[in-house]
């Protein structure tokens, strides 16, 4: 009985001895002799192929697409352990320029850079697709845990009239003779499908037009976005996004153990993550590892680092919540603390000292959103189309936004959010 590639993973497995006929491109050819060990690169891993007859190899080299035709057998020796014996190769296509970088070879040894401006190839490298299949997962366990709390996924606008965040860091474009604005995140919108779905969910790209080259930020990135009403804490929404964490790390550890071991990925633990406030976490930190405290109303990247390092010391976590954010540095539509409107019902979610989660509980009532806009010097007419929503009716509600690159970025010990995205697009990037 012949397979087909198609049905490798599921019909292949178990089957030693039988004939089978699979595709990928060489990722790599040795030449022993008598004989050549072909390395195939499929969808799912490396597959080798034992050619003993030289016109078996169709004259292929590096990057050929090809099918191979053999006995499929169990050999613990070979890559994933297994091969593809007696095997004849046939050319689908041929390269007509050598590779620029050596693919087969365990670590690459670019430049960012250069990295990035071949990045249609290098992603074909075992390392890069173990990263984005990591990131894959994510995307993944996001939008089953969320279905299965109830969620709705729903698509908003990325073209839009006034910007959810304000301040200058939004991309501005000209609609048919009409000022418009990319989103800088879907938050009007997903507030607004709370009062149709009461518990929506989003996996898109938002963009901010931010002027800076640093290792955690990109000018386009993918956020993992969920809205949930009738709330009566927004440490819901925080246990919400430890659930989703928790069925991560599950998914991970039974079905990427190859990618994680090729990463050297250690896996968090998500069962429990501490919470702490903003203004007591700042004070503790300053105090262990001996800093001054430069700015009290927000984190820097060094405090970050700090505060993970202190959760690690002190509670063994690789992840903390940081809660009640001063309102001065929260948008709008974030609710104060009525025990103290200095602070908002708002948190960070911190993995290993870098901000991964922004979220919090909602504004719902239309008296106070239209207050704290006055009271910010915004004019209430501007946003009419998202008061209608406190206008008639809105239940406690909150959500929060994940940054895909950044969450990547972490799990698997990466040195800069770019390698964390397929083709990123920063100050100075538009190719590829």
């Amino acid at each position: 009985m012949v397979f087909l590639a198609k049905q490798i993973d599921k019909a292949v497995e178990g089957r030693n001895n039988q004939p089978v006929t699979i595709h990928g491109a060489v990722h790599a050819l040795r030449d022993m002799g008598g004989i050549t060990f072909v390395t195939l690169r499929t969808r799912t891993g490396l597959v080798q192929c034992v050619c003993t007859q030289k016109d078996a190899l169709d004259g292929a080299t590096e990057e050929c697409a090809v099918t191979a035709g053999g006995v499929w057998r169990e050999e613990p020796r070979a890559p994933g352990g297994r091969e593809l014996t007696d095997a004849s190769l046939t050319v689908l296509s041929r390269p007509t320029a050598p590779l620029p970088v050596p693919l087969s070879k365990k670590k690459l040894d670019l430049n960012l850079d250069t990295e990035l401006g071949l990045r249609p190839v290098v992603l074909r490298a075992l390392k890069e697709r173990a990263v984005f299949r990591i990131q894959a997962a994510i995307g993944r366990a996001f939008r089953d845990y969320l279905q299965g709390e109830g969620f709705t996924e729903i698509h908003t606008p990325k073209i839009v009239h006034a910007g959810a965040e304000g301040g200058s860091n939004i991309f501005r474009l000209d609609y048919f003779g009409k000022k418009a604005f990319l989103a800088q995140s879907p938050q009007f919108y997903k507030q607004t499908m709370v009062g149709a779905f009461e518990r929506v969910y989003e996996v898109a790209p938002v963009f901010r037009a931010e002027k800076h080259s640093t290792q955690r930020h990109l000018n386009e990135y993918t956020s993992l976005d969920f809205e949930m009403g009738y709330i009566q804490s927004f440490t819901e929404i925080m246990e919400m996004e430890q659930g989703f964490l928790q069925r991560l790390m599950e998914l991970l550890k039974r079905e990427y153990s190859a990618e994680l071991a090729l990463l050297g990925v250690a896996l968090p633990d998500a069962s429990k993550i501490p919470a702490v406030r903003f203004d007591e976490i700042k004070r503790l930190a300053a105090e262990k590892y001996g800093y001054q405290i430069r700015d009290p109303f927000d984190l820097e990247p060094e405090e970050e680092h700090a505060i993970g390092k202190y959760a690690k010391e002190e509670w063994g976590s690789d992840f903390v919540f940081v809660t009640h954010y001063p309102s001065k540095k929260r948008p709008f539509y974030a609710m104060d603390d009525p025990d103290d409107p200095r602070f908002t019902l708002s948190f960070d979610l911190l993995f290993r000292g870098l901000e991964v989660t922004t979220g919090g509980q909602r504004i719902h009532d239309y008296a106070a959103q239209v207050a704290k806009m006055e009271a910010r010097d915004m004019d209430p007419a501007e946003f009419e189309s998202y008061l209608m929503i406190h206008k008639h009716g809105m239940p406690p509600h909150g959500g929060l936004g994940i940054g895909l690159e950044r969450l990547t970025m972490q799990l698997c010990g990466l040195d800069n959010v770019r390698r964390a995205c397929l083709f990123p697009r920063d100050r100075t990037r538009l190719e590829p």
